[in-house]
């Protein structure tokens, strides 16, 4: 059995609507069988990955960020996932992804089942409220020491310096992984991206031969060769070698 490391941060719409997609994707039907797998989950902060590649955020750029809110809710709408934008995005996630590790075990370091990341995911992604308002952190707070307590366990403070290293130690996991964005997906050694992903994800899986020959390794020797964004990181300039090899120049 496989085991698909699926990277998240909840401030992310397209974590709720992988999340939501990835049973029915992964289970078979009558032109293609199902797989079997299980998940790790892991709470990773977004930020630092686009950070690390000195990437902008899709909610940092306006005309972008007009777009992937029309486009989520539309997606939303015609794969039957409930979804409704919160009352302010992009927001502060670290509150809810150190309450989702938590409720991590000695026994799964740095994971979550998949109960609790439904919780947090659904807590940001149903209802268009707040998803930082205190008392709705403190009411989600309270459902998952309740859940916790049912499992015999105490929920971890989630201000204690082991959570805040977790989430540091999952997020360069991912970063090690390749990672760049979420949600990720990691199985043995190949990382998937997105949820438009998830139909490749599962023909790794189905074990297709299209991920045993070149396809997969040439992908990372195509060369470079114009450099769209020299003139400061994430400046979106484009450098004076891009103009003349345009012939603008």
């Amino acid at each position: 059995m496989k085991t698909i490391t699926f990277y998240f941060d909840p401030i992310s719409p397209f974590v709720w609507l992988a999340f939501q997609r990835l049973p029915e994707v992964l289970m078979g039907d009558a032109t293609s069988p199902g797989v079997s797998y299980r998940v790790a989950y892991k709470p990773v902060l977004f930020a630092a990955l686009l950070k690390h590649h000195g990437q902008l955020g899709p909610a940092e750029i306006p005309a972008k960020r007009d777009w992937t809110y029309r486009h989520v809710q539309w997606l939303g709408h015609s794969l039957g996932v409930p979804l409704a934008m919160p009352a302010a995005h992009p927001f502060n996630p670290l509150p809810l992804l150190r309450l989702a590790l938590a409720c991590s075990t000695p026994d799964a370091p740095g994971q979550v089942n998949r109960y609790v990341a439904e919780l947090v995911l659904r807590h940001v992604w149903e209802g268009g409220a707040d998803a930082v308002a205190p008392e709705r952190v403190a009411a989600l707070h309270a459902t998952l020491a309740d859940h916790m307590a049912q499992r015999g366990r105490e929920l971890t403070d989630p201000n204690a310096d082991a959570v805040k290293q977790q989430l540091r130690a999952n997020t360069e996991e991912a970063l090690a992984a390749g990672a760049f964005g979420v949600p990720s997906f990691v199985v043995d050694d190949k990382l998937f991206w997105g949820l438009d992903g998830l139909p490749m994800l599962k023909a790794c899986l189905q074990g297709d031969a299209w991920f045993d020959g070149p396809g997969w390794d040439s992908a990372a020797s195509v060369q470079v060769e114009v450099n769209l964004s020299l003139g400061g990181a994430c400046s979106g300039a484009v450098s004076i070698r891009s103009f003349r090899v345009f012939g603008i120049q």
